[in-house]
């Protein structure tokens, strides 16, 4: 009666055959991600027509360098303060209501056409037009806008300040 088989040892393939078994999986790949690499080879191509890879591989090739010159510059005080500045901006535009805003941004843009589009510069004003204009419901709703924002500047803001 024939013995039980205990132990089971795998096909081991030979050198040439495991190398042909990785480029038929390396050929599958490139087959069926054609064309992400194509489009990548595009990319790579104008990088490199735009000189941003001699760039980068500069950068990359002198890393310790290029690192301890940006640490130092950032280290100045000017720098650190315009860093500082730029994510408090950064923060402060997070806060702004662009559905209240584009209204208004709607109305300014509108003006500043109006005012490319008036070709008498030299007109002047009397105090008497001026009454006369805020009969005007245009006018009188820009002065009100005007006047509801000076309002809203004249607020009291510190405690929203994040900056102190």
């Amino acid at each position: 009666m024939a013995k039980p088989i205990k132990a089971i040892k795998p096909m081991e393939l030979s050198p040439e055959e495991k190398k042909q078994q990785d480029l038929e999986e390396i050929q599958d790949a490139l087959v069926e991600n054609k064309d992400s690499i194509l489009e990548t080879i595009k990319l790579f191509n104008n990088l490199h027509t735009s000189g941003t890879t001699s760039m980068i591989n500069g950068l990359f090739s002198e890393g310790d360098k290029v690192l301890e010159i940006i640490v130092k510059e950032a280290s100045k005080p000017e720098n650190t303060n315009t860093l500082k500045n730029l994510l408090l901006m950064i923060g402060t535009l997070g806060t702004i209501n662009v559905k209240e805003l584009e209204p208004i941004l709607l109305k300014v843009n509108t003006g500043i056409e109006r005012v490319a589009h008036h070709s008498d510069s030299e007109a002047k004003t009397s105090t008497m037009n001026l009454i006369k204009a805020m009969r005007d419901p245009e006018i009188n709703r820009a002065v009100t806008l005007m006047l509801t924002f000076l309002r809203g500047m004249g607020e009291e803001t510190e405690p929203m300040e994040r900056n102190r």
